[in-house]
C-alpha cells in the first residue's frame, strides 16, 4: 500500500522492514471486546508481561463489570487500562467509586478516557474533559491518560472542537501532572493515519495508532459501521482486491509495514482492537514478535510462514 509520503523516505532494505515492523509493534497493547474471562487467561503464556490490555465500556457494561474484568487481568500478568466514558458516568460519587475501586483492587494506574458515545449524558460529564477537570484520578493515583483521537474526523464533532479539546486537555494535564497521550479510533489505511499524525506533532503528545487486530470481514465491517469509519469502509468496498485479501487473511499486515516504514516521531507504537477476539490477536502478535512472518511484494507480509 503506497502513500504520498513514500516520496520522503528512501525505502529500507528488506532487514531494515522486518526489524522497523517489530520495533513498531514492541509494546503494543490490545483492547478486550470479549467479556469472557478464559480469553484473559488464554493469553497468559501469548503476550509479554505488562502488556496494557484496554477494557472497553459499551452500552449495557457497568464499572463493576470492568473492574472484575481489570482484577482478572491484573492476576493474568497483564496492565488493565479501564476505559471512563464520560457520558456514562451517573455521578461524580460514581466516578470517584469506580476510581477508587479500580485503583485498589485491581492496582490501575492507567485509563482512556473518552466522551462516550450516548446522545444524553447519565449525568453531569458531557465529556471526557469534564471528567479529568475532577482531580479524581490524580487522587486516585491514576497518572496515566490516554485522550481519543480520529484521523478519519468523529462523526458529531467538527474538527476544530476536536482540536480546542484536545488543547485545552494537554493545558490540565500538565498543571495536574498527568502523563496524557492519544490513542486512535481504528482505520484499514495508512493514509488518514499519517496524515493526521503529522498534524498531531505540533502537540508535543505520543500517539497511539488505532488498528483493527485479525478478523473476519464482516465483523471488521460491522464494528466500522458502528464508529464511523467510513471512509476507510468506502475504501476497502471499492477495492475489491482488498476485501478479497481480507477475506482470506483478516489482517492488519500492509497497513503495520506502511506505517512502520513511514512514521514520523508522533507515532509512539499501536493500539489494537481485538475484533477477532483477544486471544487471536496475541497469538499474531507473539508470531511476530518471534520473528515467524515474511514480506510480500504486494507491500504486506505473512505471518506464521517465516
Amino acid at each position: 500500500m503506497e502513500s504520498h509520503f513514500a516520496a520522503r523516505f528512501v525505502r529500507p532494505s528488506p532487514e531494515d522492514e522486518r526489524r522497523n515492523i517489530q520495533v513498531l509493534l514492541a509494546g503494543a497493547s490490545l483492547e478486550l471486546s470479549s467479556r469472557d474471562p478464559a480469553e484473559i487467561d488464554a493469553c497468559a503464556g501469548l503476550l509479554e508481561p505488562e502488556t496494557a490490555v484496554y477494557i472497553s465500556m459499551p452500552p449495557g457494561q457497568t464499572y463493576h463489570g470492568t473492574v472484575a474484568l481489570a482484577k482478572r487481568l491484573r492476576r493474568a500478568g497483564f496492565c488493565p487500562v479501564p476505559h471512563v466514558a464520560a457520558r456514562r458516568i451517573a455521578s461524580r460519587g460514581a466516578l470517584d467509586e469506580y476510581l477508587a475501586r479500580a485503583a485498589g483492587e485491581a492496582g490501575v494506574d492507567s485509563a482512556l478516557v473518552i466522551g462516550g458515545d450516548s446522545d444524553r449524558p447519565s449525568g453531569p460529564f458531557e465529556s471526557s474533559l469534564a471528567v479529568l477537570e475532577t482531580g479524581l484520578f490524580q487522587r486516585h493515583g491514576i497518572a496515566h491518560i490516554g485522550v481519543a483521537g480520529y484521523p478519519e474526523g468523529h462523526p458529531k464533532i467538527a474538527e476544530a472542537a476536536l482540536e480546542s479539546a484536545l488543547t485545552a486537555k494537554k493545558v490540565l494535564a500538565r498543571g495536574a501532572g498527568l502523563d496524557l497521550q492519544i490513542v486512535t479510533q481504528f482505520c484499514f489505511e495508512s493514509g488518514p493515519i499519517l496524515a493526521w499524525a503529522a498534524k498531531m506533532q505540533g502537540h508535543g503528545l505520543p500517539v497511539h495508532v488505532g488498528l483493527p487486530g485479525p478478523a473476519s470481514l464482516p465483523r471488521l465491517l460491522r464494528f466500522a459501521a458502528l464508529c464511523g469509519i467510513g471512509n476507510s469502509v468506502r475504501a476497502l468496498r471499492a477495492r475489491p482486491r482488498a476485501i478479497t485479501r481480507l477475506l482470506v487473511e483478516a489482517g492488519p499486515e500492509a497497513v503495520v509495514r506502511d506505517i512502520a516504514r513511514l512514521r514520523g516521531a508522533a507515532i509512539a507504537g499501536v493500539h489494537f482492537f481485538c475484533f477477532g477476539g483477544l486471544s487471536r490477536t496475541a497469538r499474531w502478535l507473539r508470531a511476530l514478535q518471534e520473528g515467524r512472518f515474511e514480506l510480500t511484494s504486494d507491500g504486506s507480509f505473512r505471518v506464521g510462514t517465516a
